[in-house]
Order: structure tokens, then sequence, then C-alpha cells
């Protein structure tokens, strides 16, 4: 076969053309179909999987749909151990919302913690609860102190409202040096300190916020 042959090549009579020809016409068939195949069937198909597999992995190969599938895996072996962790959890909400006073409560546990001070020798200068601090679950009131004594009673009333049946913080503690006389009228120092008692108490079933419902908004005045 010679590059005569290739040129005079006759498509109308191919069964007539040398064998070698043939051999070069089907190969040359071969590699066109083989690349039309690549590029319209076998490139997309590539590609899918690129995609697939980008997704399946992830751009870190930390974050794509197997990570994700691993944790639910994970999550799903522990759902038992995390039921227990909730329950636990709720257990533990109810006994700390037990130990709040409910509204017609209030009064008395004012009475009590004016008691611990005067139970230790200790003179209100000032006893002022403030306005109450709603939330969800319970309303938080602080009280605006100022109690005169020596030092030891000043920690003893500060322990002592820590031993409550009831929850009772103090901040903002403020303690200064001040002249003073006892009951026989002798001058003597004391300390006088200020303080913000806050204690909490439970919301009634009527002063509990609605359930807020998602996608629905308030509606605007005027409207």
């Amino acid at each position: 076969m010679n590059l005569n042959d290739l040129r005079n090549i006759d498509f109308k009579n191919i069964g007539s053309m040398p064998l070698p020809v043939k051999g070069v016409l089907l190969l040359a068939i071969l590699l066109v179909v083989v690349a039309a195949g690549g590029w319209f069937i076998w490139k997309p198909m590539l590609d899918d999987l690129q995609i697939a597999r980008d997704e399946e992995w992830g751009p870190d190969k930390n974050s794509g749909l197997r990570s994700a599938f691993e944790t639910r895996m994970a999550q799903a072996a522990n759902l038992d151990k995390y039921k227990a962790q909730l329950k636990e959890a709720e257990q533990k909400s109810n006994a700390l919302l037990k130990q709040l006073p409910d509204k017609s409560q209030m009064d008395g546990l004012l009475t009590d913690i004016n008691q611990a001070g005067i139970g230790r020798g200790l003179e209100f200068d000032l006893f002022k609860p403030g306005a109450e601090k709603p939330s969800n679950l319970y309303a938080e009131m602080p009280i605006n102190i100022r109690v005169l004594g020596v030092y030891h009673d000043l920690g003893a009333f500060a322990a002592d409202l820590g031993q409550m049946s009831r929850i009772v913080t103090l901040s903002e503690i403020s303690i200064v040096p001040v002249s003073a006389k006892d009951s026989k009228g002798n001058a003597q120092i004391k300390l006088s300190m200020d303080a913000i008692a806050t204690t909490f108490r439970a919301l009634d079933k009527s002063e509990a916020p609605a359930p807020s419902k998602k996608g629905v908004s308030p509606k605007r005045q005027g409207s």
C-alpha cells in the first residue's frame, strides 16, 4: 500500500480495495467512533462522577455527604444516651424550678431575707425591692440592700442567704468602714455593706409567654 492507494480510494467499490487500505479505513472509523464516544458519552459521565465525588467528600474532604452520614450514624448509635442526658437535664431543670417561690410566696421570702440579717445582729439602712425582670420561665427580682454590722456578722449573713431553701444571690457587693455607736453610746467602727440580693420566682400560668408561631409575624398597628 502506498500514498496513491489512499488517494484513489473508491468508496463506491470498497469491497475491491486492497486489504491494507481497508485496515486503514477501519482504524480511522474506529478512532472517530472512540473520539465521539469519549466526547459525547464518557466525558459527561466522568463530569457527573466528579460532581458526585465532590458532594460525597466536600471541598475539604471532611464536610460532604459522607461526613454528614457518618455524623448522623454516630448520633443514631448514641440516641439512647442523648435521650438519657435530656431526661436528666429536664429533671434538674424541674428541681431548680421547684426551688422558686410563686407570686404568693414572695412576700414571705422577702421577710425571710430581712430576718436573716436581723438575726445576725445587722442593721438595715436600705431594703428596697426593684422592678422584676421576667424571662421565659421565671422572674428575677433584685433587692437593693445596705446593712451595718461587724465583719463576722456580714459573712454569716451572706452564708445564710446561700443556704436558704429559695435561691438568693448577692452581687455588686461594696463594703466600707463607718463610724457608729454601740448600745452604750461608745464610738466604734463597723462595716457598711451595699449589695444587690437577687431572688427568683416562678411565673404563674397567666404570666407565661405564649409559644411563638413560626412564620407568623405580628400585625402592625393600623393595618
